[in-house]
C-alpha cells in the first residue's frame, strides 16, 4: 500500500513539475508538427492536461474491463472531443499502447506465454509496415486521416461485435512455412493442470494480414491488439492465451518503430504524454480490482458503444460536419 501511494504521489509530482516548466500547450485543429500554432480559446493552459488526466484515468479502467488496449480508445476519443491536433494524438496514442506492452512483455516471456518464434517473423513485417504507415499518415492531409481513422474505428466495432474466440483451435497439421520457421511450442494450462502442445497453420496468409495491421497501427497510432489476437487465434490457430500474450509482446516492437517516426517529427509533447500515461496506468490498476466484480458482457457492450460513437465523431469531423 505504501509503495502504491508513493508511486501515485511521485506521478502527481511529475505532472506538476512538467506543468511548471512548460506553461504553454500547443493544441488546436490548425496545429501541425512542423509549425505549431498556439490558440487562445480562453481556457487556462493547465486545464487541458488536468482534463486529459481525468479522461485517461477513466479510459484505463474501461480498457481493462473491456479487454482492449488503451490506444484503440485513446486516439478516437481524444481526437474527436479534445482540441489537440491529430498528429500529436496519434503520437501519444502509440506511447500509451507501448507503455502497457513494455510493462507486460518481460513477464509474459518469462511465463512462456508469449512465443518468440511466433512473434519474431510477425514483428519484422508489422514493425516495418508501421514505419511506412506512420510516414504516410504524417504526409496525408489531416482531414483525410481523420476520415480513414473514423472508418477504421467503425471497422473495429464490427470486428468486436462479430469476432469469436477459440480457447484451443484445432490445427490438424502445420503448414510448410510454420514448420520451416519452427513456430510451435508447449505451455502449461493452469485451469486443466496439463501441458498444451500447439502449432499454427495458414502462416503465409497470417503474415500477409500483418502487413495491413502494421500499416494501420503506424498510420493511426492505435496500437494493434484489437487485430493481433483474432489473426493469431482464429486465422493462424494459436491458443487464445498464447495469442493474447504474444500480441502484447508484439506491441512493444511494432509501436516502438512507429513511435520513433512521430517523435522525430516533433509530434510527441510531454504535456500530453505525461498526464495520459499516468492516467492510463492508474486507471488500469483500479480496473484490475473492479474486474473481479464487473459483468464482462455489460462492459463489452459499453466499449463497443463508446468506439461506435467515437468512430462516427471522427468520421464526421474529417468530413467537416462534426
Amino acid at each position: 500500500m505504501a509503495r502504491n501511494m508513493l508511486g501515485i504521489t511521485g506521478g502527481i509530482a511529475l505532472i506538476l513539475g512538467i506543468f511548471a516548466l512548460m506553461p504553454e500547450l500547443t493544441l488546436a485543429s490548425e496545429v501541425t508538427a512542423a509549425s505549431p500554432v498556439p490558440v487562445d480559446d480562453g481556457t487556462a493552459w493547465w486545464m487541458w492536461p488536468v482534463i486529459l488526466f481525468v479522461v485517461t484515468f477513466i479510459m484505463g479502467i474501461v480498457a481493462v474491463l473491456g479487454g482492449v488496449g488503451g490506444g484503440v480508445l485513446y486516439v478516437p476519443i481524444i481526437s474527436g472531443f479534445f482540441p489537440f491536433h491529430l498528429d500529436f494524438v496519434r503520437g501519444t496514442g502509440l506511447l500509451v499502447a507501448l507503455s502497457g506492452a513494455l510493462a507486460a512483455g518481460p513477464g509474459l516471456l518469462k511465463m512462456n506465454m508469449a512465443s518468440l518464434r511466433l512473434a519474431i517473423p510477425v514483428a519484422l513485417i508489422a514493425s516495418t509496415m508501421a514505419i511506412v504507415g506512420a510516414m504516410v499518415g504524417l504526409a496525408l492531409p489531416t482531414n483525410i486521416v481523420q476520415i480513414l481513422l473514423g472508418a477504421t474505428i467503425l471497422g473495429i466495432v464490427v470486428i468486436m461485435f462479430t469476432a469469436k474466440k477459440s480457447e484451443f483451435p484445432d490445427v490438424q497439421k502445420p503448414d510448410a512455412l510454420s514448420s520451416a520457421l519452427r513456430i510451435c511450442g508447449v505451455y502449461y494450462e493452469a485451469s486443466s493442470r496439463k501441458n498444451i502442445d500447439w502449432q499454427v497453420h495458414r502462416t503465409p496468409l497470417g503474415l500477409f494480414t500483418f502487413i495491413i495491421i502494421g500499416f494501420m497501427a503506424g498510420m493511426f497510432g492505435l496500437g494493434a491488439g484489437w487485430a493481433n489476437v483474432p489473426v493469431l487465434n482464429l486465422m493462424m490457430g494459436a491458443p487464445l492465451k498464447i495469442s493474447v500474450a504474444t500480441s502484447k509482446f508484439l506491441l512493444s516492437i511494432t509501436d516502438t518503430s512507429a513511435a520513433w517516426i512521430y517523435l522525430n517529427q516533433g509530434c510527441v509533447i510531454p504535456m500530453m504524454v505525461v498526464p495520459s500515461l499516468i492516467g492510463i496506468m492508474l486507471g488500469s490498476i483500479v480496473g484490475v480490482r473492479i474486474l473481479k466484480v464487473a459483468k464482462p458482457t455489460f462492459i463489452r457492450w459499453m466499449v463497443i458503444a463508446i468506439l461506435l460513437f467515437a468512430g462516427l465523431k471522427a468520421l464526421l469531423k474529417g468530413l467537416g460536419i462534426g
